[in-house]
């Protein structure tokens, strides 16, 4: 348990009046219409965006699970996250401009201009109802979760409640005081959210992205220090009971150990990673508040740019510094049952006085970086994509704005509940994989292949999330008796063997992809005149035939764009494993990698620049 000096407290007072500060001084411009509420007025620059991109993803929850990751696994588990490289670079050199193009004011409106007839209304509110509602309620739950995590390990003496109380009495407190720390959380971000709509998102992101960034190099600096260097902390990390052959391994050894089997070894996993899970997640042409940012954007360029600036950062930067400290808590703290709250455990135990105020805030900044973009996005969807779509379609911009706040009140305190079911947050991470795990071979085609229609997203989003839900249920019908039940912590039995995220992709997509195709070929064709009033707008490369308006040639020539996808793709590869070979200790192999990375950073950047 720590306690927060004055100067924490007035450094926390700080924070807590500049983002306010700034929501208040951008109520009057939010206010204006739906698009300046949910998009800014397309007026941001790819520097600004690209950082609240990053800022977004990098949530109060995310130092915790990566903490878990090496802890459980190693450092190669962060594939996990890394294999979206591959579809985020697609974003970058193609969806990202056609995306601008389309001019939608949500991803969820592009369903009726791709799509025709009554298959696309029901696809586009069936799919706000699922990413506004179900997948927002989970990502929102385990963001808070992490929050009331934190707040808990940092602030509750439990072992001086359990001496006092008495365990069980003591766990009731705990979860208690736990639930009061979601809801405070929930409060404080819902207000401001809900004045400021994207204005105060985008902006309070810039510096909370600053302040996360700060915290979580100061937690590494003084996790090395504590041991007196680098080498220090990776031999104490060599000899904890936890330490793992692969632990300190960017890419695991892929020969399978002695009575290891193949479905088992983590081999397995990493293929799985890098060869099926990047494009087959919901995520794989952009993803719904990523789309959002990209659409904010002031241009075509500005909305690459702002990926690419994303790419770099969220991959190779944010990572290291808490993957540092989870290594050095593999010594600091042994006890194997100890897992994501082994951060939080070494904030506590590492700093002090002031800095501990800038972590408090850093691990604060970094939790409603992630919330405001989610519930403001998640209100974009129930407004533009169901109520204004469905039940009032001719109401004033004001009337729409209003609507808006009204969603983001009630989404917020619908994750607060949600939060208190979650119990591990990388759990929580997998079970919305699977649920959505099918669609992205549709969702990457459709820009390119005529063929593609409303009835092959339906197919391959009910396929995916009905196969999830079975397979939770599945779960908790094994579970051993008097076993709680966690949203996502169990696994499912099948033939005997328990299923991991790694077996449930290789159940789920293949099956999902056999469905959407056969459906595909069984269902009728989007209409040409639809069709070409897509691509006259649009104009996406691939495969359209009779559906181009005559003599209208594709944006993109598909051979330059594999040709400049390789290349971004090495080179946030490169800066992903020479920033790391740089701070475990190995420079000059590191600054080799970095080098390689800036030449291909300069070739991609000056290629995505050039007008379509």
């Amino acid at each position: 348990m720590v306690q927060l000096h004055i100067i924490d407290w007035i450094v926390i007072g700080l924070y807590l009046l500049l983002v306010f500060g700034v929501s208040v001084f951008f109520v009057r411009r939010a206010n204006l219409s739906m698009s300046e509420y949910f998009l800014s007025g397309r007026s941001l620059p790819w520097w600004l965006v690209g950082v609240s991109m990053v800022a977004t993803t990098f949530a109060a929850d995310t130092p915790l699970a990566v903490t878990g990751f090496i802890r459980k696994e190693g450092i190669w588990y962060n594939w996990f996250g890394w294999h979206f490289i591959f579809s985020q670079m697609l974003a970058v050199v193609v969806f990202s401009k056609l995306w601008r193009r389309s001019g939608v004011l949500t991803d969820n409106e592009l369903i009726e201009l791709r799509y025709d007839g009554k298959p696309a209304a029901f696809l586009r509110g069936l799919k706000a109802v699922l990413f506004a509602v179900v997948y927002n309620f989970i990502v929102m739950g385990w963001v808070l979760k992490a929050l009331g995590t934190i707040g808990v390990t940092l602030f509750v003496d439990r072992a001086g409640l359990e001496a006092a109380l008495g365990p069980a009495a003591a766990a009731a407190r705990i979860d208690a005081i736990e639930t009061w720390i979601i809801w405070v959380g929930a409060l404080l971000v819902g207000v401001y959210c809900l004045i400021s709509g994207y204005w105060g998102v985008v902006v309070t992101d810039l510096f909370q992205f600053m302040l996360a960034m700060i915290g979580s190099i100061c937690l590494a600096t003084l996790m090395v220090a504590h041991f007196g260097g680098m080498g220090e902390m990776l031999t104490a990390a060599r000899a904890a009971p936890l330490f793992k052959p692969d632990t300190l391994a960017f890419i695991p050894d892929l020969k399978l150990r002695a009575g290891e089997s193949f479905l088992d070894s983590t081999f397995f996993k990493f293929s799985v990673f890098i060869t099926i899970m990047w494009w087959s997640y919901h995520n794989s042409d952009g993803g719904g508040y990523i789309i959002q940012r990209m659409l904010s954007t002031k241009d075509e360029r500005n909305a690459s740019l702002s990926m690419m600036l994303f790419m770099i950062l969220n991959n190779a930067v944010r990572y290291w510094p808490w993957i540092v400290v989870a290594i050095g808590t593999l010594a600091l703290f042994p006890d194997p049952a100890m897992t994501e709250s082994a951060y939080p455990m070494a904030v506590g135990t590492l700093l002090g006085p002031g800095l501990l105020g800038i972590m408090v805030v850093s691990l604060a900044a970094a939790f409603m970086s992630t919330i405001d973009t989610h519930i403001n996005w998640g209100s974009s969807y129930l407004v533009n994509d169901l109520y204004k779509r469905f039940i009032r379609a001719d109401a004033d911009e004001r009337h729409y704005v209003n609507v808006s706040k009204l969603c983001t009140a009630g989404l917020i305190v619908l994750a607060a509940l949600c939060a208190t079911r979650l119990e591990e947050i990388s759990d929580a991470w997998f079970l919305v994989w699977a649920m959505f795990s099918g669609i992205g071979p549709v969702l990457i085609l459709r820009w390119f292949w005529w063929r593609i229609n409303a009835w092959s997203e339906i197919a391959a989003l009910a396929f995916s999330f009905a196969m999830a839900i079975v397979l939770e249920c599945n779960a908790y019908l094994h579970l051993p008796p008097g076993t709680p039940y966690h949203l996502g912590q169990h696994a499912p039995v099948l033939f005997g063997v328990a299923l991991e995220t790694h077996h449930k992709a290789l159940l789920i997509v293949p099956l999902a992809v056999l469905v959407w195709v056969t459906v595909t070929l069984l269902t009728r064709p989007v209409g040409r005149e639809h069709l070409r009033a897509f691509c006259a707008r649009v104009r996406p490369p691939g495969f359209w035939g009779a559906c181009r308006v005559p003599g209208e040639a594709p944006s993109f020539r598909l051979g330059d764009v594999a040709l400049v996808w390789v290349a971004g793709v090495l080179c946030t590869y490169c800066a992903i494993f020479g920033i790391g070979w740089a701070v475990l200790g190995e420079v000059w192999r590191g600054l080799a990698a970095i080098v390689a990375s800036i030449g291909l950073g300069i070739f991609t950047v000056g290629r995505i620049s050039r007008p379509s």
